[in-house]
């Protein structure tokens, strides 16, 4: 047996390892009636931005929580904390994806049933993280305009995993000369049909947008789980 054909085997065997939590995670969600965002893109996107700005215009409408990875400090956590929402670090040292287990763990102490929604920030990666399910509804995947508009091409999987993407800092979209039609055509070129949103946390423009759709799609997973539970026979049609 070859080194490399032992490390397939390896990877195999956590990424399965995975599965099996995050289905586990995503059954104690829908149980619970929690809406799972989680949040993925490269360093420097604004996510963190975006998150503490959605978990405080979020309020009071929603019982809203986070967790956040990084790899070090938990300088992220302090700054959602100030949205005075629940919110956990998950410092994952030297690994660069959140994983399962890991959110597992951070969820001991806290009852889901006291969430509408609960949002998890992935380590600033656009590689790992498009590996590991964490049990959640829905994925995003965030590009800021400052980082051009060839990201998807250069990262197709990670926007083949997430379910929509954001383009953030389009209030700097004229100062770094993006070309909006560009990335829209290069998102839809590796994922037809995905939804793309467009927000600046700073400004505030397409925040509105963002939060309404948050409102609907949860509104839809709410729905579909009554239908599910009320029609056991009925296959779903997502």
């Amino acid at each position: 047996m070859t080194t490399e054909t032992r490390i397939i085997e390896v990877r195999q065997n956590v990424l399965k390892k995975n599965d099996v939590l995050a289905r586990a995670l995503r059954q104690q969600f829908h149980d619970a009636g929690v809406f799972v965002v989680s949040i993925v893109s490269s360093p420097g996107s604004g996510k963190t931005m975006l998150l503490e700005k959605t978990l405080a215009l979020l309020q009071p409408e929603f019982r809203v929580a986070a967790l956040v990875g990084d790899l070090a400090t938990e300088n992220d956590a302090a700054r959602l904390a100030r949205s005075q929402a629940p919110v956990k670090q998950i410092t994952t040292g030297t690994l660069c994806h959140l994983e399962a287990a890991m959110v597992r763990t951070a969820l001991e102490g806290w009852s889901l049933r006291d969430f509408d929604f609960l949002f998890i920030e992935n380590v600033g990666n656009l590689v790992c993280p498009s590996s590991y399910d964490l049990g959640e509804d829905m994925r995003l995947v965030l590009m800021s305009v400052t980082e051009g508009e060839d990201k998807p091409l250069k990262y197709p999987t990670i926007f083949n995993s997430a379910d929509v993407a954001i383009i953030t800092k389009v209030d700097l979209a004229g100062a770094v000369e993006f070309d909006r039609a560009t990335a829209r055509h290069n998102i839809l070129a590796v994922r037809p049909g995905m939804t793309i949103l467009e927000v600046s946390a700073k400004s505030g423009a397409g925040m509105d947008a963002f939060l309404h759709f948050l409102r609907v799609r949860r509104a839809a997973g709410d729905a579909h789980a009554v239908s599910i539970g009320s029609a056991p026979a009925l296959a779903s049609t997502d």
